[in-house]
């Protein structure tokens, strides 16, 4: 049984490297973590936790965050945004952009690669046939590397894909077994998977049009969360768009971006 001491070690570590608030998530902690130690043969959590605050950049600090973040999603998630992107904000861009023909997107949580390849596949559709005159790749990233590793490989069960328009699913996906499906090459091509914790200084040289931090703001505090979202807006362009998950909000008096409409913001 996780005993109070086990579990404030674990939240302070979680919270102290990667920003994510677990104090209110004891059952997902014990749930999830009691069967890898059995597994592989840990006396307990104390012992584990030695294990991960001894080598934080080792093999059990990297597991200790793909056990605890939760990766759900799918394709056309909360698809109000992808309607937007595609008939005001790509419209703007496509002007905004012309001389340079570069856009810079980023999926700041992509897990395993649904959200940014259904980007790169809306904009290798708005662009048509001007689309290889342009630089749209799409950076993905996430704390997880398990998570992005299932994402460059690309490899979906048939229906996942089912929520996808038929041309794109004929186009992009090609099928690779009975029930799974795997992303084109050219689709792969599109899309850059990187792992990076949000938390750290951002590496970023050039500045955003477009990011999407979808369902990931519900893990931190309130000023983790603010103190994010600053360096989110230093690092995007003037009249830059921000997405949210629909079920979040941001306070008014404490974020420089501008409201559009529900989960929509702007620099």
């Amino acid at each position: 049984m996780l005993s109070d001491h086990e579990f404030q070690r674990i939240v302070s570590y979680v919270k102290g490297n990667y920003g994510i608030d677990l104090s209110q998530k004891r059952i997902l902690v014990d749930g999830r973590l009691k069967n890898y130690l059995l597994r592989n043969g840990y006396s307990g959590y104390d012992e584990y936790m030695e294990e991960v605050e001894s080598n934080p950049g080792g093999k059990e600090a990297k597991n200790l965050v793909n056990i605890l973040t939760t990766n759900h999603t799918y394709f056309m998630r909360e698809s109000e945004h992808f309607d937007f992107l595609q008939q005001v904000v790509l419209p703007q861009l496509k002007v905004k952009e012309a001389a340079r023909k570069d856009l810079r997107i980023w999926s700041a949580a992509s897990s395993t690669g649904e959200e940014p390849y259904t980007l790169a596949m809306i904009l290798m559709d708005f662009f048509g046939l001007e689309h290889k005159q342009w630089d749209t790749t799409v950076l993905a990233t996430d704390i997880s590397t398990q998570v992005l590793e299932h994402a460059s490989k690309g490899v979906y069960l048939k229906e996942q894909l089912e929520v996808l328009p038929p041309k794109w699913k004929n186009h992009y996906f090609k099928k690779i077994g009975t029930e799974e499906y795997q992303a084109t090459e050219e689709l792969r091509k599109e899309v850059l998977f990187r792992q990076f914790n949000l938390m750290n200084r951002f590496p970023f040289r050039r500045k955003f049009h477009v990011v999407f931090l979808r369902n990931v703001m519900i893990y931190f505090e309130e000023d983790t969360k603010y103190g994010l979202l600053d360096k989110i807006y230093d690092f995007m362009e003037p009249g830059g768009y921000l997405f949210i998950g629909t079920t979040e909000s941001l306070n008014k008096g404490r974020t420089r971006f501008n409201y559009v409409q529900p989960s929509i913001y702007r620099k």
